[in-house]
């Protein structure tokens, strides 16, 4: 390429050749039929080299905007490379809703939910639990349509963008809702370092997620409820309701972060952390998250609070998240309740690397998995294990790719085309 292409948070540089961007579905299929090594960017919101290739990226940025919404049947089917905030924005106009959102909405929906991106919620499962159908472009530039209940549906849902560039998911949706957003201060660590009282802390909204830098310091729990259920009821905790609105990192702008104090307004601008159009996170930073089973949530935590001397130093802030089952072969949450522990890190990957290491061997007794996206050194072997389906997504992958179109080192380490490697 011309000029150096970077991912959103600048630590990888990409080292495909070029970078296409087709203005219609002909010419994206003409690029992957004519080209040995292809691979989507999406909106390169990956802390690893997950969308990188030796030979040509793609972004489906030019592609037309598609966001067909069905008002009777309430699904969507929407285009690969359009944002979140794009299609809440075109979901809002019809009154529809997603059952949930990620703390950002800048994310591309392709890359989201290949993923296994989520939010957080007992009763939300990742984003890719709404797929009802996807759309691809295989290895020979044709097309490939996989509904629910196809063959290798579930492997297709979250693929890692191995079995094809997603053109376009069909997705469920709920009626429109509004969301209002009450953030806590002064939760205790026994509230979270005791199974049942977990259970209790995070079962207080729809949508729950604590902050910390697991040091002796209270934690913030942000809750955000439909106004017709009953109010978060942390009061038998000793945590205590804001006056005053938040960022979720400390000393960043109270501006960026989504409207709270108990104020209602559209579930699209309550459920992410962050308000579209502006920075999310910190921007200069790392990502790492994983996840372990919700009935070893408690003791994990007391894993993870072992190591505060170790996360200190490279530490920006830590968020703990609840996501329910779901069956997507490769989702994170495959067919466990799960808790989910994201770190958002200093940018230094030297100083970074070992404290992955230390997570890595804390939370090994609970069977963790690893976000595909972010920063993780698991062994490949270990991680495809952990999925029920991991070996059957292989199988799938060598027949729906078989001249490795899609791979990229990272799709190689996690399913080779050796299965003894």
């Amino acid at each position: 390429m011309a000029a150096e292409l970077t991912n959103w948070a600048g630590n990888v540089e990409f080292a495909a050749q070029k970078l296409l961007s087709p203005a219609s579905l002909e010419e994206l299929q003409d690029i992957v039929a004519s080209n040995d090594r292809v691979r989507a960017l999406g909106a390169g919101h990956s802390f690893n080299r997950i969308a990188d290739t030796t030979g040509v990226l793609v972004s489906l940025d030019a592609m037309p905007r598609l966001a067909e919404a069905d008002t009777a049947r309430r699904t969507v089917r929407v285009g690969g490379g359009v944002r979140l905030a794009e299609l809440c924005a075109e979901l809002r106009r019809h009154d529809l809703a997603l059952a949930n959102l990620p703390s950002t909405p800048h994310f591309s929906v392709a890359g989201a939910f290949a993923t296994g991106t989520h939010g957080s919620g007992d009763g939300n499962g990742t984003l890719a639990s709404a797929v009802s159908a996807v759309e691809l472009v295989t290895a020979d530039g044709s097309q490939l349509v996989l509904a629910r209940g196809d063959e290798g549906f579930e492997g297709a849902v979250t693929s890692l963008g191995a079995l094809g560039i997603i053109t376009a998911l069909t997705l469920d949706l709920l009626p429109g809702y509004e969301i209002e957003q009450r953030v806590f201060l002064g939760l205790p660590w026994s509230a979270l370092t005791g199974q049942e009282q977990f259970e209790r802390a995070f079962s207080a909204a729809y949508s729950v997620s604590a902050f910390t830098h697991w040091d002796d310091a209270p934690l913030r729990l942000f809750t955000k409820r439909r106004p017709a259920d009953p109010l978060p009821d942390l009061a038998w905790s000793g945590a205590r309701p804001a006056e005053a609105p938040s960022h979720p990192i400390e000393g960043m702008p109270v501006a960026n972060a989504t409207e709270q104090l108990g104020v209602p307004g559209p579930w699209d601008e309550r459920l992410p952390h962050f308000r579209a159009g502006f920075m999310p996170s910190v921007g200069d930073e790392l990502q790492s998250e994983y996840f372990v089973g919700r009935a070893d949530a408690a003791e994990a935590v007391r894993a993870l609070r072992a190591l505060h001397p170790q996360l200190s130093p490279v530490l920006q802030i830590s968020e703990i998240r609840t996501i329910a089952a779901d069956t997507a072969w490769l989702s994170p949450t495959h067919g466990r309740d799960s808790v989910a522990f994201h770190f958002t890190w200093i940018a230094d990957p030297a100083a970074v690397a070992p404290v992955l290491l230390s997570i890595e061997q804390a939370l090994a007794p609970f069977g963790v998995r690893p976000h595909w996206g972010k920063l993780s050194s698991m062994d490949p072997g270990a991680v495809r294990a952990s999925y029920e389906h991991g070996e059957r997504f292989r199988e799938l992958l060598l027949r729906s790719d078989p001249t490795g179109t899609f791979r990229n080192e990272l799709i190689d380490g996690y399913f080779p085309v050796d299965p003894q490697t």
